[in-house]
């Protein structure tokens, strides 16, 4: 099975099981939004939940900030959206596709990065353990020919992008040959410019209403209050102030499912610092929001940093947290060192000193400023790419047989533990629906009695319910239930008394947070 072919059955689970369905799909849908069912709002409550958790719990100096959506319409101006939120568009004649300019180069030198990679690995298979690969980057000829033609192509798309020279970026995907993925055809238009931002009006009259815009990003809503809060809460340099909230971009070029979307959700936090030791703590957020990430057991070897070369205009420095994503290798997390850029262009616009008195230097200053930003739903994508499995397993007969399990950490899973009668007579459905009632307080359970148990277990893997509970004859008798585990399907026969205690050792988010504080 493909990549593509993989990413499309789980396009198709996520709406068969009531993760993610298309937006107004009665009316044909709209392009880019998406609903979340019964089970997606759970896994994405419980992935909200483990970051709030990670960054206001276990960190006494960051609170919590939820601001409004609408923000007096300056804000924008201050951060440099309403005159540089721009995405660098071109269309293909034949196909009549529209493609950002930046990825499709982007996208041409993860292609040669990935011809290296290739001559690397046959080398390395070649030599065994004699390999020196930093030798054999810097010598082999075919090696250094593509790494000449990255750096050079990567160089004229930041200076091109930098000083918005649009023709220059058409000219590199002319010189790369770049073909569009549709037609195959170089048949270009001109690169243009189109701003991200959806504008709204705020007024009871048209003619009288001001033009205001959707957030595009859910940061300013904490420089604005930076100083409310921090004197509210007391709080001393270092510091941060996290926010999760509904963020808005009109992306012209939306796709891979939830991936890139046009209202999506963002999990951030801005850390206040000392102005020059923003370098330090940028190197320790990179590191704790990759252990973060880790913690959720899909293997270190699915991530990756991604250093920007060509930089935001409020940035020192960057890199991406990048997910292996069945279409590559892709950002689902930023840390940015932002300066004191945005401070500073609010206290510029609003005439407000939006300056940090330190006890402990005695002088006033404007703090800079280390962001890490995470897309929710972009995480929650990541964590679904990641459960999803195909099996086969064995019958008693001797046969095969297969089943789709989201191995979803338990602490994320939107049902922790499912409750079935075996049958339903014999006093079973009253003794399970006791212990239902007795859990459901805890934990988010099912209780189901349709179908043989064999399909009940299904359902419940392909939903990626870690644990299911059976009640059957032996229970009426010694009060003994059956634990079956979902990665391993074995099964474990325990006390009913002990389940709560057992669970909750099971399903606590408590482990991924210890493992990061």
């Amino acid at each position: 099975m493909t990549q593509e072919e993989l990413f499309k059955k789980l396009i198709a689970h996520s709406k068969e099981y009531g993760f993610v369905y298309q937006s107004s799909e009665i009316y044909d849908g709209l392009s880019a939004v998406y609903d979340y069912g019964q089970n997606g709002v759970e896994l994405k409550n419980n992935i909200r939940q483990y970051w709030w958790d990670a960054m206001t719990r276990l960190h006494e100096n960051i609170v919590g900030l939820d601001s409004a959506i609408f923000m007096h319409p300056q804000t924008w101006v201050a951060s440099g959206h309403v005159g540089a939120f721009n995405d660098p568009l071109i269309d293909n004649r034949d196909s009549k596709k529209r493609y950002r300019a930046d990825i499709l180069i982007e996208e041409w030198i993860a292609k040669q990065e990935e011809k290296i990679e290739k001559e690397v690995a046959k080398a390395s298979k070649r030599f065994g353990d004699s390999f020196d690969e930093s030798m054999f980057r810097q010598t082999n000829p075919r090696v250094k020919e593509v790494q000449a033609k990255i750096d050079v192509v990567n160089a004229r798309m930041i200076k091109a992008l930098d000083a918005n020279d649009l023709a220059e970026v058409k000219r590199i995907i002319e010189d790369c040959e770049i073909v569009c993925p549709i037609s195959g055809s170089r048949n270009w238009t001109d690169v243009r410019q189109f701003n991200l931002m959806f504008d709204t009006k705020l007024g009871s009259v048209s003619d009288e209403a001001n033009t205001i815009y959707l957030r595009p990003e859910t940061a300013q809503g904490i420089f604005v209050n930076f100083l409310n809060v921090q004197k509210t809460s007391r709080l001393k340099i270092p510091f941060g102030i996290a926010q999760v909230g509904k963020a808005f971009r009109n992306e012209i070029v939306a796709r891979q499912f939830i991936f890139r979307m046009r209202e999506f959700e963002q999990m951030e936090m801005q850390f206040f610092v000392r102005p020059g030791e923003e370098m330090k703590w940028y190197e320790y957020w990179k590191e704790k929001r990759m252990q973060w990430h880790r913690a959720m057991g899909f293997g270190d070897d699915k991530y990756r940093f991604h250093k920007h070369e060509k930089l935001a205009h409020y940035a020192n420095a960057a890199a991406d947290i990048e997910f292996n994503f069945p279409f590559g290798f892709k950002e689902v997390e930023g840390i940015h060192s932002r300066t004191d850029f945005d401070l500073l262009n609010h206290q510029k616009h609003s005439g407000k000193k939006l300056q940090y008195f330190d006890p402990e230097t005695n002088e006033s200053y404007v703090p800079y400023v280390v962001e890490t930003s995470i897309g929710l739903d972009r995480t929650f994508l990541m964590v679904l790419s990641a459960a999803y499995a195909e099996e086969k397993i064995a019958k008693e007969d001797g046969g095969e047989d297969e089943r789709v399990v989201l191995r979803i950490p338990p602490a994320l899973a939107p049902v922790k533990l499912a409750v079935f009668p075996l049958v339903k007579k014999d006093g079973l459905p009253e003794k399970a629906r006791a212990i239902m009632n007795d859990l459901q307080v805890d934990f988010a359970c099912q209780y189901e009695e349709k179908d043989s148990i064999g399909k009940r277990y299904r359902r419940h893997d392909a939903i990626g319910t870690p644990f299911c509970i059976t009640i059957d004859h032996q229970t009426t008798e010694d009060d003994t239930v059956t634990i079956r585990y979902r990665d391993t399907m074995l099964q474990e026969r325990v006390q009913a008394t002990r389940l709560r205690e057992i669970m909750e050792d099971k399903v606590s988010i408590r482990k991924m947070l210890m493992s990061i504080r």
